[in-house]
């Protein structure tokens, strides 16, 4: 365990916004955690788990306790000729576990490559991407509370997994720290090549990719869209894509014909963030410290010198424009820590 003052949070948060923590604890194992649960000074602090903060703004320094997980195994527990399950540390980076997989022959999470994060946040966010979400490759969540130091594991069904959603970010939950997440993933060739450019560029091959190449082609796509938070600090996809009523989108697709959306299992259509907010004239828009980034509208930058208070009113300005053009309200997908 090692436990800093006044530890200053660049490279634990993408946007690289300079926020100090009065306390800074890394821990490397359950028994650790345990232990520092039981200790009554951190009891009667306030109190946040901070994987690599790809899905955090920080508004303010932070008083209280900092947790960052060190815990970085990978354990097989259970095979069949079907698939593998594996309990994956919360520590582990995310984009280190899918090379893992991939490497090893394990099928379902190489959509998932270059998604920035730990393992733990994974189970928290419901990560996605290019027509895979976390949730349908999770079998379990290993969490203790971190005011009764319960432990508790939460079968997949109980998690309440929906589109960037799950139990844990929900109030009455959010005091359960994920310690590991069981990761059940095939042995057998199976691939989800549905997304367009995915489909596109294997639509036409009559040998099917190996993972190898998924990987490489999703990490490729990634890459020219999406700015390096190592080169430009970004949380990524900043705002979730709202799902509007179907009544609502027959009058949109009327003065947008060409509107790209997804239909939803209950009815309802999923529309792109990024293209309203591109409608909107905003992509590459910049303020002096923030901006929208030019080849990506659903993404925010800091553009050098950035507070957590510049790019939440960036946010703000985007939403605002959003809302007044199409009458939609986009919410962020990244939490605000102040």
């Amino acid at each position: 365990m090692d436990i800093q003052k006044e530890k200053l949070l660049t490279e634990y948060n993408t946007f690289h916004i300079p926020a100090t923590a009065q306390w800074f604890i890394t821990y490397d194992s359950l028994e650790e955690l345990k232990t520092l649960l039981r200790d009554e000074y951190f009891q009667e602090c306030r109190s946040l788990s901070v994987g690599e903060g790809s899905n955090l703004l920080f508004l303010a320094n932070f008083h209280g306790i900092i947790l960052h997980s060190n815990i970085r195994s990978i354990e097989e527990i259970e095979r069949d000729d079907e698939q593998i399950v594996l309990r994956v540390g919360a520590g582990v980076n995310w984009d280190d576990f899918v090379a893992y997989a991939v490497k090893h022959g394990y099928y379902g999470i190489e959509n998932l490559s270059l998604i920035p994060g730990q393992v733990g946040s994974s189970a928290i966010q419901n990560i996605g991407a290019y027509g895979t979400e976390a949730c349908q490759y999770i079998r379990a969540v290993h969490t203790i509370h971190r005011r009764t130091g319960e432990e508790r594991v939460f079968d997949v069904n109980e998690c309440n997994y929906r589109y960037r959603h799950s139990i844990f970010k929900e109030p009455e939950y959010q005091d359960y720290i994920v310690w590991a997440v069981d990761y059940a993933l095939h042995l057998k060739p199976i691939l989800n090549l549905t997304y367009r450019e995915l489909a596109n560029k294997y639509g036409t091959d009559k040998e099917q990719p190996s993972l190898a190449d998924v990987r490489q082609t999703v990490i490729d796509i990634r890459r020219a869209k999406l700015p390096d938070p190592e080169e430009i600090g970004n949380a990524g996809s900043f705002f979730m894509n709202p799902i509007i009523t179907g009544e609502a989108f027959v009058q949109l697709n009327k003065e947008y014909p060409d509107i790209p959306h997804y239909p939803m299992p209950d009815g309802r259509v999923k529309v792109p963030a990024g293209w309203l907010i591109e409608q909107c004239g905003l992509k590459g828009y910049k303020t002096d410290k923030a901006g929208v980034y030019e080849k990506q509208a659903l993404v925010l930058v800091n553009l050098g010198e950035a507070t957590g208070t510049d790019i939440a009113n960036l946010a703000a300005f985007v939403q605002k424009s959003v809302a007044e053009k199409f009458g939609i309200t986009i919410q962020p997908e990244v939490k605000y820590i102040s």
